[in-house]
């Protein structure tokens, strides 16, 4: 069987467009919703990105913003620790390394802070030294100015006081018995006071001075008020510490150099040594000093030995010389003699010269050898000349050089004379020692002896009165 259905079109056509439209509004429903839910899923996701994001983030923010305290300058600054992870970690990391470096720092302002101190302790060190030194090179500058050793040694004892500011300084001689060291030389008021009273310290027994002068050693007292070898000085009440140095020269003690303080302790290793230097400075001053001395009285001694000779000499030469001098006017020259009348010698007068007598300017110069008197000059030029000061040096070279050759002259014929004399004898003694013969002999010399001295009449005999053993 066949079943047929008739339906309009209209009918089929309006279910399909209403279930069609049905689908297109499910489709649209769903399509919003699926949007809505979407949007709502991607803001909940953007909030949860954010608020996991702010929580992951907030320790590192936290952390940069105290690295940046830290790279201002403050290492007090910590980070906080509020989890167990990976950032906890890191936060406990920095603070240590936060620590360390402020440790670090500490430490090295520390050491800044001892270098500091260091510093200027060896820069008050060094200036110290260097006033040492300039003290030095000043007392040394005193000993070098003066030879005199009575004004040298006051000036030694005042410049070491002065330069390297010690309260008394002292110089001690000892006496040429070798019994006591004397004071001589003092800076302060109670040395001066010891060394009007003639100071002086038995060597080996009283202070240390006398310890020192014995001993040849020096010796260091930091607490006067502890030693026993220590002299209790009236003169110098506020003494507190001392140091002795001897002096030397050539491994000998000549003396000794005490040196005061008012501050106990007040001298190290340092000052040990510039004292012992200035010491050996001194003992060399006083030797140069007394070499000094010793040279300029034998130069004095000398130049009076020379002086007397050049005296003796020329009083013998002109004794056996009848030559008293020249006269040379114009081209002409004119030697004067001595002459003898009424048993004197007498040479011709410069004023009984007929030339004496016109008006002239005259010129009076001695003629010196050595300091000695042995002659004068006289020039006389007419009318009346001034004499040039270069004149006048002119006229004073050529005397002293004249002085020079008359001298030599004088020494040269007596130097000849003693040659002629010392050969004379030697032929002489040649001839008498080839004698072998007794009788020939006495006669060679007796024939020389009247060869020698002219119309003398010799005679030689032996003593009968020889006593013999």
């Amino acid at each position: 069987y066949s079943v047929g259905v008739v339906v309009p079109v209209s009918e089929l056509q309006s279910a399909i467009t209403l279930a069609r439209e049905e689908t297109s509004s499910q489709i649209e429903s769903a399509a919003r919703l699926a949007s809505l839910l979407i949007a709502g899923m991607f803001l909940a996701a953007v909030a949860i990105s954010l608020g996991i994001g702010g929580v992951i983030a907030g320790p590192i923010v936290r952390l940069t913003e105290t690295a940046n305290q830290i790279v201002a300058g403050d290492l007090t600054a910590r980070a906080s620790v509020t989890s167990r992870d990976e950032t906890g970690t890191l936060a406990l990391a920095f603070n240590t390394m936060t620590s360390r470096l402020r440790e670090t720092l500490a430490g090295l302002e520390q050491r800044v802070e001892e270098r500091t101190a260091e510093l200027l302790t060896a820069n008050r060190n060094i200036e110290r030294r260097a006033l040492q030194f300039e003290g030095i090179a000043k007392v040394a500058r005193t000993i070098g100015s003066t030879r005199d050793l009575d004004a040298l040694l006051p000036q030694i004892a005042t410049a070491i006081s002065r330069q390297l500011g010690f309260y008394h300084v002292g110089i001690f001689l000892i006496d040429p018995g070798r019994e006591y060291a004397v004071l001589s030389a003092v800076n302060s008021e109670g040395g001066a006071k010891m060394l009007a009273n003639n100071h002086r310290l038995r060597i080996g027994e009283t202070g240390i001075v006398g310890y020192v002068t014995g001993s040849g050693k020096p010796r260091l007292v930091l607490d006067t008020g502890a030693d026993s070898v220590f002299f209790n000085n009236p003169y110098l009440p506020e003494t507190r510490s001392e140091i002795a140095l001897p002096l030397l020269a050539e491994q000998e003690v000549i003396g000794a150099m005490d040196v005061q303080s008012t501050q106990p302790s007040a001298f190290d290793q340092e000052d040990i040594s510039i004292l012992t230097t200035l010491a050996d400075q001194v003992s060399i001053a006083i030797q140069n000093a007394k070499q000094y001395e010793e040279n300029k009285r034998a130069l004095a001694e000398s130049e009076s030995l020379s002086r007397l000779f050049v005296r003796l000499g020329w009083q013998e030469f002109m004794k056996k010389q009848k030559l008293t001098g020249i006269r040379h006017s114009g081209a002409r020259a004119t030697l004067l003699y001595a002459s003898k009348g009424n048993g004197a010698d007498k040479s011709e007068s410069v004023e009984d010269q007929p030339w004496a007598r016109e008006r002239s300017s005259t010129l009076s110069l001695p003629i010196t050898l050595r300091g000695e008197f042995i002659g004068s000059v006289e020039v006389r030029a007419p009318g009346n000349r001034e004499w040039t000061q270069d004149e006048l040096d002119i006229v004073s070279a050529i005397l002293d050089r004249a002085a020079l050759a008359l001298e030599n002259a004088r020494l040269l014929e007596e130097s000849q004379k003693r040659a002629a004399k010392e050969r004379v004898i030697g032929e002489i003694s040649a001839k008498i020692s080839a004698q072998s013969n007794i009788e020939e002999l006495l006669k060679t010399a007796a024939l020389e002896l009247s060869r020698t001295l002219p119309g003398a009449e010799v005679a030689v005999q032996f003593s009968r009165d020889m006593e013999t053993e």
